[in-house]
């Protein structure tokens, strides 16, 4: 995380007073939360809440990467955009209505597709790794570039009425000295190409992605601030048909099993 201090401003004591008053997060806390450097791959369904209560929570560094415009079928769940964006650069209509609700922040647009020649680059400017994104290549690209950089990843999938979320520090040991799981060590290869469908093509409910990228944005103020119990070496389940929360423990897999 960045170690540089700069003083809250009185409007900013006042926006962020119901975080100061909490005795896990108080001043410190927030000032961590003010310095921290964060990267939401996507500004679609998971991106828009993730990226709505980060900036609400006074994260002051954000990255949004997107290459895609808004249009009309975005709106049912993309709240972070609205019907005067369609056209526009998901970045540029999502960085709009971030610095509406938190004029405080920087915000940094990379228009761009993701790539193997430009993630490095990307990631060395960010502390926290938010992924977003709505393909099994990116996710995987996002995966192993964040644990070769040593970048804690938040990653969430989703479709139809359920998801998955878990955070990820493969370069780091739980409290028993067992190195933390991979991405791969849960999903070890990409499915095959049209083996499961994508949104686009099987429907996705609107407030499905609103739950889980609100997940997303509370893993990483806890990773920030240091409270709670990050969702390493446990994948949540949300069932939303049932209402339903289950959470799965998965672990470094053996040498020999990869």
């Amino acid at each position: 995380m960045s170690t540089q201090s700069e003083p809250f401003s009185g409007l900013e004591i006042e926006r962020y007073a119901r975080h100061i008053i909490l005795p896990e997060i108080g001043g410190a806390g927030q000032q961590k939360l003010k310095n921290a450097r964060v990267l939401v791959i996507g500004a679609g369904g998971l991106g828009s809440p993730a990226l709505l209560y980060l900036a609400a929570a006074g994260v002051g560094h954000l990255g949004i990467v997107d290459d895609d415009m808004v249009t009309l079928s975005n709106l049912q769940r993309q709240v972070v955009h609205h019907t005067d964006s369609i056209g526009e650069n998901k970045t540029d209509s999502a960085a709009a209505t971030i610095h509406r609700i938190n004029p405080h922040i920087e915000i940094a647009c990379h228009t761009l597709r993701l790539t193997p020649e430009n993630v490095t680059e990307l990631f060395s400017a960010y502390d926290i790794i938010v992924d977003g994104s709505d393909n099994f290549s990116t996710r995987y690209l996002v995966a192993d570039h964040a644990a070769l950089l040593e970048k804690a990843l938040v990653t969430a999938a989703m479709g139809r009425f359920d998801g998955s979320l878990t955070v990820l520090k493969p370069y780091e040991s739980d409290s028993e000295g067992n190195p933390l799981p991979h991405y791969r060590d849960l999903f070890p290869e990409p499915p095959p190409e049209g083996l499961i469908p994508s949104c686009a093509e099987a429907g996705v409910i609107g407030a499905l992605p609103a739950i889980l990228g609100s997940l997303q944005a509370m893993e990483v103020i806890k990773l920030i601030t240091g409270i709670g119990e990050p969702l390493l070496g446990r994948l949540l389940l949300y069932d939303s048909l049932s209402a339903r929360f289950e959470t799965m423990r998965y672990k470094r897999r053996k040498a020999a099993d990869q």
